[in-house]
């Protein structure tokens, strides 16, 4: 693909580009301060933002490397760690909440700390579902609960992960910036021009900013570049599934299937990862996209 010949008109926020571009900069961070509100209902209004390192390394040698999407702070000092998730991964409930765990450790202070905590927001925008008996259910808020009252026992830890694939609803269908902001990032790259729909003063900022004409001989350079990953990934999982599904019927049991979807999405993610180190991609950015670690990529 030579430079300029990409026919969408909008970035893809589902990219690694795409996302920090619109999410994870400074000059744009009141379109996060916008999303963020918009998913909290009111019950809790971020009126600033100040991004913090979005690579930790834990406290002691034993501990994995995190390396996050978005990680910033609002004026109250409360974290808010946004991710972006391609494919379901292996342990990901696990995964997202021992990330957790360093925005809480960041609070420790060395004198006079009484474990009086700020509140700790995740979010995860999912590019495919985990809850399969429900098809219109895409916004799921997590706290900590206790079991026998339902009543929340923790109110400074909260969870927020939104099942893109659910969210269908057309133009017609929105209702409120929730919606409308749950629209775009589901259908940005498809987008030939801004929808009607969407005529708040941030929505010009965030067409703006997406708009891949406007963009720098290096930023489209590193967009084409993350837009491959993102396509190469995506043909693995689909590719998996289809072929898994395949031996799955044959087997004629749902649990052949699944095992079958297993062993196909590993085969094709380890072909996909041989393919992108010989192509130069640096493994951090591999292990991002294959849910592999460091060390296993380095072994392939």
């Amino acid at each position: 693909m030579n430079s300029r010949e990409l026919s969408d008109r909008y970035v893809n926020p589902y990219t690694d580009f795409g996302f920090k571009k619109l999410f994870g900069t400074e000059i744009n961070k009141d379109l996060l301060i916008s999303f963020i509100n918009s998913l909290l209902h009111g019950k809790e209004v971020v009126k600033d933002l100040t991004y913090l390192n979005t690579e930790h390394l834990g406290t002691g040698e034993a501990d994995r490397k995190a390396v996050f999407d978005v990680y910033c702070e609002n004026e109250n000092g409360e974290k808010i760690l946004v991710e972006m998730q391609h494919g379901e991964q292996q342990f990901f409930k696990d995964r997202i909440l021992f990330y957790t765990t360093f925005p809480i450790r960041d609070q420790q202070m060395i004198k006079e700390w009484n474990y009086r905590l700020k509140a700790v927001y995740v979010i995860g925008i999912l590019n495919f579902t985990f809850d399969e008996q429900s098809d219109d259910f895409y916004h799921h808020e997590v706290k900590l609960m206790d079991t026998r009252t339902k009543e929340v026992f923790y109110d400074k830890l909260t969870f927020i992960y939104l099942e893109m694939p659910k969210f269908n609803k057309s133009e017609e269908e929105l209702n409120g910036m929730f919606e409308k902001w749950l629209f775009v990032l589901r259908n940005l790259s498809r987008l030939m021009e801004r929808p009607k729909a969407l005529q708040e003063r941030i929505f010009t900022k965030l067409f703006e900013a997406a708009e891949i004409a406007k963009f720098t001989k290096t930023e489209y350079d590193s967009y084409e570049e993350s837009l491959k990953i993102y396509r190469d990934w995506k043909n693995t999982i689909d590719t998996a599934k289809i072929k898994s599904k395949e031996e799955g019927r044959k087997e004629g049991l749902k649990e052949g299937e699944k095992i079958g979807i297993e062993k196909g999405a590993k085969k094709k993610a380890i072909e996909m990862v041989q393919s992108l180190k010989a192509k130069g991609v640096a493994i951090s950015i591999i292990a991002e996209c294959s849910g592999l670690s460091e060390e296993e990529i380095n072994s392939l």
